[in-house]
């Protein structure tokens, strides 16, 4: 028996969430499944990844904000390729895409709520209650999703709480001497690695402020912070009134970032909120001891003490502090950046993750059949 499922996301950007549909949409079993994806508004970096692997990508273009047009477009894409569960990821996917698919008579509905979403208003979650009324299952990576949710009126028994994954690295090996020349740092220099979009959530402003202090105590330690996004021009400013470009470096956004993070001495992610963190996720596979902010989608992933360290959120010496005892003892950090790796080898690989929402599709479909 062959399910057809239709993934329906905003965008193809680099995003976590574009990452995990990906890796689903790759690790699904065929030809049980037979996938294809719904871009809502426009393609981007990691559609070529679907192409590759002959699932067909269908781009709706929205064009703004309130498209009623989109609706249309997208309700006669799900006619054509007539899936038995439409799974929407995302506030935009997720509102579109259930309407249009009710509007179809699409068997199955669910969507995936991916983060903390802190930035939404009454108008949002009153959206989000509503269609919840014909949706099947809400996935999440976390449980701290589920309950944020919960607490705004979404059921929490809807939800189904599935891990992000990974998969295996086939990236090429490099030199620490080489790594360390791409992000133009000496070889003898301590690399401090964070990765993500430059935006306000991630407060980067109290990553700043903590390089400071781990290289004052710590001389030729430099944060390399990789990404980009709208705050880059603000963060720049505060860097330049902070500190020093030799203690805290912008790399951008790059392609080349499973091939570093094996040479920094630590990982540092300081959100204020998050789902859970492929960033940090791909840091512990690399052997990389992290310190991370203590929020639910973090306290998922970093066991205190075992894998990495949690600090307050906004605490910039305690950043300071627990990686000032990484680079005192080489080989504590050793032994944590160890059992991360192995925590995340045996409980968040791209199989398991797959597996669980094949499982779920099963559920649903043969519930009907």
């Amino acid at each position: 028996m062959t399910i057809r499922l239709s993934l329906v996301i905003p965008t193809m950007d680099r995003g976590g969430a574009e990452k995990q549909l990906v890796l689903l949409a790759e690790h699904l079993p065929r030809p049980e499944f037979d996938v294809s994806v719904i871009l809502l508004t426009r393609d981007g970096p990691r559609g070529d990844r679907l192409r590759r692997l002959g699932v067909p990508v269908i781009s709706i273009g929205k064009r703004f904000k309130f498209d009623p047009t989109a609706l249309w477009r997208l309700r006669e894409a799900f006619r054509q390729t007539r899936p038995d569960v439409v799974h929407t990821w995302l506030f935009a996917a997720n509102s579109f895409g259930r309407v249009a698919a009710r509007w179809a008579g699409v068997p199955h509905i669910v969507a995936s709520e991916r983060c903390v979403d802190r930035w939404k208003r009454w108008t949002h979650f009153q959206i989000d209650r509503r269609l919840s009324r014909f949706t099947e299952a809400i996935t999440t990576n976390s449980s701290g999703v589920r309950d944020f949710y919960a607490r705004h009126g979404i059921d929490p028994a809807k939800f189904r709480v599935i891990p992000n994954g990974i998969d295996a690295s086939d990236v090429e090996p490099i030199s620490r001497e080489e790594a360390l020349g791409r992000l133009g740092l000496e070889p003898d220099q301590r690399l401090i690695l964070a990765v993500g979009r430059l935006w306000p959530q991630k407060r980067y402003r109290d990553l700043i402020w903590a390089a400071e202090l781990v290289a004052t105590v710590q001389p030729g330690t430099a944060l390399v912070i990789i990404g980009d996004g709208p705050q880059r021009g603000e963060l720049l400013r505060h860097r330049d009134a902070v500190t020093t470009p030799d203690r805290v470096r912008f790399a951008g956004a790059r392609d080349d970032v499973a091939a570093l993070l094996p040479h920094a001495d630590a990982f540092w992610i300081a959100s204020e909120y998050e789902g859970q963190s492929n960033a940090v996720m791909e840091a512990m596979r690399a052997g990389v001891p992290v310190v991370g902010s203590d929020i639910p989608g973090n306290r998922d992933l970093i066991v205190p003490e075992e894998t990495g360290f949690l600090v307050g959120v906004g605490d910039k010496a305690g950043f300071a502090r627990q990686t000032n005892r990484l680079f005192e003892s080489p080989e504590a950090a050793e032994r944590l950046g160890r059992a991360a790796r192995e925590r995340i080898e045996s409980g968040f690989t791209a199989e398991r993750m797959a597996s669980a929402h094949a499982a779920l599709y099963r559920e649903l479909v043969g519930r009907e059949r």
